[in-house]
């Protein structure tokens, strides 16, 4: 496997992991577990990190003059890599509504 195509892969590797991180965040917020969401939302921000820097690496490598020959592995990695973006933000957005929803209907109950 040449250079491209590993560090392809490893970028969807990393963010596809990312993202079931997220999603499981988003379960566990739905379960009221929002300790676990929050630590779920840590790791997954971690292994996303991973994929972008390899990523960010690609682009360093073509701003320094080094030519990337368009692959079709590296559009569906960089897809992957925003949709894994996306995932956090949602993510986070739904354990803030949960808690929000959480806390008025406590408040309500009161």
């Amino acid at each position: 496997m040449e250079g491209l195509e590993l560090t392809c892969f490893q970028i969807i590797s990393a963010v596809g992991s990312a993202r079931s991180f997220y999603i499981e965040a988003i379960q566990e917020a739905k379960a009221g577990h929002y300790d676990s969401a929050k630590d779920l939302i840590q790791q997954g921000q971690a292994i996303f990190l991973e994929g972008h820097h390899a990523h960010a690496g690609l682009i360093q490598q073509e701003a320094s003059g080094d030519q990337l020959a368009f692959q079709l592995l590296l559009v569906h990695a960089e897809d992957q890599l925003m949709s894994a973006e996306s995932f956090g933000i949602l993510a986070e957005e739904f354990i803030s509504v949960y808690e929000t929803i959480e806390r008025r209907s406590y408040e309500k109950g009161n």
